[in-house]
């Protein structure tokens, strides 16, 4: 009894180091995939850091592109072409993306909720590319002429399953109870969805919205479909508008080193625009903003 006894808690305390050493493994393999994720992050930030930040002077933010082969000058156009485009979007996006989230929530169901939401699902896997070439041919070629406000849908189309996704899984969130408390008061359903439960999931919403928004400011492929491109200085948006991806890729595929380096300047502020959304959103998200508990 006692041999017996012997190995059996030999073979456990075995089998408890292979457990063990094995957790270690696991455990350090994750922690390497882990950081080299981050390493990847950390390297590009930091090297569009390198070679944009030295070339970023104030007539990069002031001053519009010089003609062929001169040295000098900025992305005024772009920058403000980027936010005009972004706003008219967002304007479109936003909205649209919320009502249909909302739907999704608080009165999709059967076969037609399934297909809105299984379509919301494609356009967010659609290649952007792709959203480009059918603004063009919807507005572009009708209009013969490429616009600020053909770029403002097809961001606008890339917005809205983003943010009508967040929205419905935000609000599935809210407890029924809270719904069933409104509707006992008499109050209207569609004032309880407005006012109740849409209220308060607004921090979280905010949360989808500016994550939609750093998604369509980096977007070069549907611009190039739609937009184009403007050397000049252009705010009429039934006019080709400059933006900054556009001009990015525009300096960076030049032959003149000027413009490589104006291309990583523009890349930094690219970046840093987005990473100041990320930030933002993380202060948005932070636990007890927007909660209907608060």
């Amino acid at each position: 009894m006692t041999t017996l006894r012997k190995q059996i808690g030999d073979f456990t305390r075995l089998r408890y180091k292979r457990r063990k050493t094995l957790s270690l493994w696991m455990t350090f393999l994750l922690s390497l995939a882990a950081i080299s994720a981050c390493a990847a992050l950390f390297a590009v930030f930091g090297y569009v850091i390198i070679q944009g930040v030295p070339h970023l002077t104030l007539s990069f933010f002031t001053g519009l592109p010089k003609p062929v082969g001169e040295v000098g000058g900025g992305m005024l156009n772009a920058l403000v072409g980027s936010v005009l485009m972004v706003f008219l979007a967002s304007v479109v996006g936003i909205p649209w993306g919320i009502a249909t989230g909302m739907y999704l929530s608080e009165y999709g169901r059967g076969r037609f909720a399934f297909c809105v939401r299984f379509c919301s699902d494609m356009l967010s896997s659609v290649p952007s590319i792709v959203i480009g070439l059918f603004v063009y041919v919807l507005m572009v070629k009708p209009m013969h002429r490429f616009s600020g406000l053909a770029g403002s849908l097809a961001l606008a189309l890339i917005m809205v399953p983003i943010v009508a996704r967040n929205t419905e899984e935000l609000l599935k969130l809210v407890p029924q109870h809270i719904r069933e408390a409104g509707l006992a008061l008499g109050i209207p359903r569609w004032k309880v969805t407005l006012w109740i439960v849409l209220r308060g999931s607004l921090g979280g919403i905010t949360t989808g919205v500016m994550l939609g928004i750093a998604r369509i400011a980096g977007e070069t492929a549907p611009l190039l479909f739609t937009a184009l491109n403007n050397r000049f200085f252009s705010i009429a948006p039934d006019q080709p508008m400059a933006s900054l991806p556009v001009q990015i890729y525009t300096y960076a595929i030049a032959p003149f080193e000027d413009w490589n380096r104006q291309a990583w300047s523009g890349a930094f502020v690219l970046i840093l625009f987005v990473f100041m959304l990320n930030i933002v959103t993380r202060i948005v998200l932070r636990p007890g903003r927007g909660s209907v508990r608060d």
